[in-house]
């Protein structure tokens, strides 16, 4: 309006100006006759001219204001229009009303609207929200700026959140002359306060706000943890008062050593005594935040008590034999390594101990009696042994004993003490069992300087045993390399047997349990070896991971899988997930990663219709691991982690690698019709795998009870010999065409 009324002025003395030039013209045309007022006539030209000069000046740099204000105009008005926000001026005095074109965003009706009844702003406004615009009324009437929170009803009812902050000016008297409200949309705020309200309040988890040492708010789930009656009864109060002191010592620590870079973020673990006096193992996070514009810490607590069993359970199934509850290979290999790293003058020995007879009893007699039978010897050995060393189960009928500080003659007397403890047959369910040692001991450091040396060549030493008539003891020796014959043939047949194409694929359908219905498979590798026959995996995977033959096997393997499922879909079968194992030491390999793409490429098998399956030994080196797979997941792919429950895996691992599969090892599927466990492990697991949203794979399943275990307590997909064996490629279709997967 300022602008307007100074460009008014300016017209005027432009008008004016041009009136004193025409006089001042007139003027010189009367003088022109006389030659006597030349001069005259001279200095009233100049000055005629001066001032069309000057009043074009005037004229352009008018222009030049009108083009200036018309672009600040603009600009205000393009700041109006992004911005959520209206400006409603009333000058009291003059009864003058502006309005801004953004009230028509905010309230959905057009400015003329509220041009023409006033008081329409007051009338869609929400009648629960009205005492608000009374108490403002009153306030501002005193000349104190408010600032109302309300809601209105738009025309297409729409209820939207607005701030609108009325500023008063009074005179001298006290009396109102303007009143200007500035008004926001600030719906989008206070719908995501209640969001974030609804989470806290109904959170499960501590939910608390500390500022200055003192508690500002807890949620009533804060409230149960604590044993508190309600939020409002320990507001205010001294954080030392609500939370244990070594608690909130600690977080206060946490806090001062906080970095930026992850937004002071600190979780911790405490033990924590509820007020039923029960002891609980909580999680805490604390990290900063603004709380009614001070600065304050959030904490959020959650018990995982039931987590830190879960992980309790797995570690102690990672480094435990589930059936003896003896240390297994993984634990005393840790052992070993530790007692042998500590580089002093000891000696050691190591035990490698076979079964006789232990296979016959278990084909005839089945499982049930050969776990019995393998608990018995458990217990035999660690009677024999005591506190002379460790006693661990490698697997099957095979166990280890790691003595430490031992020589020679200590390694013959416990020896024999193994042998003699076994002269006395087992008993069970009324019968006699015969069962002895074969025994192969190697030394420290004259056999081997590390653990896995020391094994292979107490190893050797057994077969030795073995091969001196059994239930025997028997010294490694450089000679006994002869022993070792049959895996130096193996390992030289393994390397000509990809050249010869001795090795073959076959493949194990994984089903939906419920219904039956084939939904993946997974691909196995066999050797017809042209001698000895068909040898199992078991016989020739560990051997091609010793060598390192594992890496051009599995290489191959990933390819014919890749070859054989595009060939399914080729043929017009819908397409499945093909599972294929993958092993530690390809991972190793610089160029895994690319070696999966070329495969993928090459054989042209969309990625998403491809899973690998690793073992939880990758987890001894997490931070290489991780990276491998989260490039491996870009490539569009499936993970798996096989055998779960058997290796190194833990939920504080776990959750952050990109694994969407957990396959239960075939040792826990087991245990489901075992009385005495009667699957509780298989129940942990798919528990857990459910709420970390895993998909679940049951392996080895047998039976029918099986069956029904399973799907009750939630695992949907399975696979084993109660659906099939591994079959050849060509049965394997007829069997996808069977369960009528064929489109």
């Amino acid at each position: 309006m300022g602008s307007f009324i100074g460009l008014s002025k300016r017209k005027w003395l432009l008008i004016y100006l041009v009136f004193i030039a025409a006089e001042a013209a007139i003027e010189i045309g009367y003088s022109l006759w006389s030659f006597s007022r030349i001069v005259d006539f001279t200095f009233q030209t100049t000055v005629f001219a001066a001032a069309i000069a000057f009043l074009a000046y005037l004229q352009r740099r008018m222009d030049e204001a009108k083009e200036e204000l018309t672009q600040n105009r603009q600009k205000l008005q393009n700041i109006f229009d992004t911005l959520d926000v209206a400006i409603w001026s009333h000058e009291l005095t003059t009864d003058a009303l502006l309005i801004t074109p953004g009230i028509e965003k905010l309230y959905g009706y057009s400015s003329e609207a509220f041009y023409r009844d006033l008081t329409l702003w007051r009338k869609v406004i929400v009648p629960e929200d009205l005492p608000l615009i009374e108490d403002r009324v009153r306030r501002t009437a005193l000349g104190e700026a408010v600032t109302t929170l309300y809601r209105i009803v738009r025309p297409d009812g729409e209820v939207r959140w607005i701030q609108d902050r009325g500023i008063p000016v009074l005179d001298e008297h006290g009396r109102m002359t303007n009143f200007t409200s500035v008004l926001f949309d600030i719906t989008d705020r206070k719908e995501s306060e209640a969001r974030y309200r609804s989470l806290v309040e109904t959170s499960p988890d501590l939910v608390a706000v500390v500022s200055k040492g003192r508690l500002e708010y807890i949620n009533p789930a804060g409230c149960r943890f604590i044993g508190a009656l309600s939020p409002e009864s320990i507001s205010g109060l001294p954080v030392e008062a609500v939370l244990p002191g070594h608690v909130w010592s600690a977080l206060r620590a946490a806090a001062e050593i906080a970095t930026g870079e992850e937004g002071e973020l600190k979780r911790l673990e405490f033990r924590f005594e509820t007020p039923e006096g029960r002891a609980s193992d909580v999680e805490i996070t604390s990290m900063p935040i603004l709380f009614e514009g001070r600065l304050a810490r959030q904490i959020v607590g959650r018990d995982i008590t039931e987590r830190k069993q879960a992980e309790q359970t797995i570690q102690h199934m990672a480094f435990y034999d589930s059936l003896t509850e003896l240390p297994n290979r993984y634990m005393i290999k840790r052992h070993m390594n530790k007692a042998l790293s500590r580089k002093t003058d000891q000696t050691a020995a190591v035990l490698f101990i076979d079964l006789d007879r232990f296979k016959i009893i278990n084909d005839t007699q089945g499982h049930t009696v050969g776990d019995v039978i393998l608990l018995m010897v458990a217990k035999r050995l660690e009677n024999a042994v005591r506190d002379a060393g460790i006693v661990s189960r490698q697997g099957g009928d095979e166990f280890i004993v790691f003595l430490e500080n031992v020589g020679k003659e200590e390694a013959v007397r416990l020896s024999q003490r193994l042998l003699d403890e076994f002269l006395e047959p087992l008993e069970y369910g009324g019968q006699r069992y015969y069962v002895t040692p074969s025994i192969g001991i190697s030394l420290y450091p004259f056999d081997g300087t590390d653990e896995d040396t020391l094994i292979k060549t107490a190893d050797t030493a057994m077969y030795h045993a073995k091969a001196r008539g059994k239930n025997n003891f028997q010294f490694y020796t450089p000679e006994l390399l002869g022993v070792s014959s049959r895996k130096m043939e193996l390992e030289n047949g393994l390397r000509r047997a990809l050249e010869r194409q001795e090795l073959t694929v076959v493949y194990q359908p994984q089903v939906e349990l419920a219904t039956g219905r084939t939904v993946g498979m997974e691909a196995l590798v066999r050797w017809e070896h042209p001698e000895n026959g068909l040898l199992s995996p078991g016989e020739f995977i560990p051997l091609a991971e010793e060598t390192g033959l594992i890496v051009p096997l599995g290489k191959w393997v990933l390819e014919q899988a890749c070859l054989q499922s595009r060939e399914w879909q080729a043929a017009g079968f819908k397409p499945i997930p093909m599972s294929v194992n993958i092993s530690v030491r390809q991972m190793e390999d610089d160029r895994f990663v690319d070696t999966v793409t070329e495969i993928l490429e090459r054989t042209g098998l969309d990625p998403r219709h491809l899973e690998l399956e690793i073992t939880e030994s990758i987890m001894q080196n997490i931070e290489r691991s991780t990276h491998i797979l989260n490039r491996l997941k870009k490539l569009g792919l499936r993970i798996a982690i096989d055998d779960f429950g058997m290796g190194y895996s833990s939920l504080s691992n776990l959750k952050h690698l990109p694994i969407d599969t957990l396959k239960i090892d075939k040792a826990f599927i087991d245990d489901i019709d075992s009385q005495s466990e009667q699957g509780a492990m298989v129940k942990t697991i798919i528990d857990m795998g459910n709420h970390m949203r895993f998909t679940i794979i049951a392996e080895g399943i047998e039976s029918e009870s099986q069956v029904k275990f399973l799907i009750w307590n939630g695992c949907k997909i399975g696979q084993g010999y109660r659906f099939s064996r591994p079959i050849a490629a060509g049965l394997a279709e007829r069997f996808l065409a069977s369960e009528s997967a064929h489109t």
